[in-house]
């Protein structure tokens, strides 16, 4: 990777001064090398813009703008954040930003979309090509470092929003509230149009508070519990990819077996899929063996040892930026033991009866009382549970959820946990409705040094995760075609590993 240009150390070596050292460190300013910097350059090269929800984007700027009537609501993007000194890490844009314009993969930093009264407009950095000095001297923007970007005029056809430099933000919303206009900010999204915003407020004598911009946030995200056919479909290509990466992975378990940071061995075959197949991965566990109860295991950096469980939970995010979300709880030699079944076995029905009350009249909660009911009633049966099942489900009680205490679903697109700023009402509370997207994922989790539990359940952690689909009638599997029952994950396992 090529380093930015910086001061160099201020220590002598090869006979020369520290002060000689920083000059030749430095970039050339000279109007000679500024000239030869920024001529002879052959045809810029045009970059495509595929906006996947064009004829869903226009609508849900309008229902925000509707929900929040004279108001300016502003969409940061988010910056590019540091991973170490001058290093980044890949731009991923604020959902809400990517919502409201479409864009997906890495566009576009810095960037702010302002929905007004009157219509909507998108703040860009413009592109840094060979006609500006920034072309070779900016290493976040200048295309001589990051390659060809779209003109403003690319993402204004793109988007079907009118496009300006960033530079013309402030003096915008200045006039606008200048004009007795109100504005609110995704505050998390971008510190410095955050500040921005307070400033502007400030010198107009506006009276706001962080509740204000949060119910901007929180409608942001209500405005996404119904997926359109677009977000659908894509979450629809991150599923199968999913499944793409996680057989890749099944079909290296052999690599894996008994070598050092086993688990990485597996998570780097399934990320090559999600990068060749989507945008990347929100994030992976492959927990192997002890590591199985460890409820979010993502570190993967343990062996992998014949005879254990793998615990698989991760997702493709798509081009589009939307997400699967999918787990699964493997026997790494292709046979569970009996014990293994069993643990498995309870964990399958609690998601298939979740699953069957998905439909209209009901409501999202009864996904998790239903799987929590399940699990404590195997529990008893088991006679690990120290109390009766309607003990451990009231609210008083709770005892089951030493062994399952998250949650057992969520909404899913945009986010994999999409949705997670509405109100508690409205996403615990709501009916389902055609065109949700949402996981359903109980599981049971026996630590290994959980002294509660029988010698030989400790070090089994078991989880299964599936995407739905709700429609007018009940539910949809879109993750229907992964192996799930034990017979065939078992299957799946010889076959990915030949055995």
């Amino acid at each position: 990777m090529a380093e930015n240009d910086q001061t160099a150390s201020t220590t002598p070596f090869d006979g020369h001064t520290h002060e000689a050292i920083i000059d030749r460190a430095r970039r050339p300013h000279s109007a000679t090398f500024t000239r030869f910097m920024t001529e002879q350059w052959g045809r810029r090269p045009i970059q495509q813009l595929r906006i996947a929800s064009i004829e869903y984007t226009a609508g849900r700027r309008g229902r925000i703008a509707d929900r929040f009537p004279g108001e300016y609501l502003v969409f940061p993007a988010g910056t590019l954040k540091t991973r170490s000194n001058d290093l980044s890490y890949p731009f991923r844009p604020h959902s809400a930003f990517a919502y409201f314009t479409g864009l997906g993969e890495d566009h576009e930093p810095n960037g702010v979309l302002v929905i007004a009264p009157d219509g909507a407009t998108l703040f860009l950095q413009p592109p840094a090509d060979n006609t500006t000095t920034d072309f070779y001297t900016s290493p976040a923007y200048g295309e001589y470092w990051v390659g060809p970007r779209p003109t403003l005029d690319d993402f204004s056809q793109a988007t079907g929003i009118d496009t300006q430099p960033i530079a013309n933000l402030s003096r915008f919303l200045d006039d606008a509230l200048a004009a007795g206009g109100s504005v609110r900010v995704i505050r998390e999204a971008d510190s410095v149009i955050t500040t921005l915003i307070d400033s502007i407020r400030r010198r107009h004598h506006l009276t706001s508070t962080p509740e204000s911009d949060a119910e901007l946030l929180a409608a942001a995200d209500e405005a996404r519990f119904i997926k359109d056919p677009t977000e659908v479909s894509e979450i629809s290509k991150a599923v199968r990819a999913t499944y793409h990466g996680i057989s890749r992975a099944l079909a290296h378990l052999g690599d894996a077996i008994d070598c050092p940071y086993g688990e990485r061995v597996l998570e780097g075959e399934f990320a090559a899929v999600a990068r060749s197949e989507g945008n990347g991965m929100p994030g992976a566990i492959f927990a192997a063996g002890e590591h199985t109860p460890i409820l979010h295991w993502m570190r993967n950096s343990g062996e992998v040892h014949d005879g254990d469980l793998l615990l698989i939970d991760t997702g493709v995010e798509s081009h589009a930026l939307y997400a699967a979300d999918i787990s699964r709880t493997v026997p790494v030699n292709g046979t569970f033991t009996p014990l293994q079944r069993r643990v498995y076995e309870a964990v399958l029905d609690a998601q298939q009866q979740a699953f069957e009350t998905i439909g209209p009249g009901h409501k999202y909660y009864e996904i998790h009382d239903t799987c929590m009911r399940v699990i404590a009633t195997y529990l008893h049966d088991w006679g690990i549970l120290p109390c009766s099942v309607e003990e451990a489900l009231s609210p008083e009680g709770q005892q089951h959820r030493r062994w399952l205490a998250c949650g057992v679903g969520h909404h899913l697109g945009l986010d994999v946990h999409d949705c997670s700023h509405a109100r508690t009402e409205e996403y615990w509370g709501r009916e389902f409705t055609d065109g949700m997207v949402l996981t359903i994922e109980p599981g049971l989790y026996f630590r290994a040094d959980d002294l509660m539990v029988p010698p030989e359940f400790r070090g089994i952690g078991v989880r299964i995760e599936d995407d739905v689909l709700v429609t007018k009638h009940g539910a949809e599997w879109l993750s229907d075609y992964i192996p799930r029952t034990p017979d065939a994950v078992e299957q799946w396992v010889r076959e990915s590993r030949g055995i």
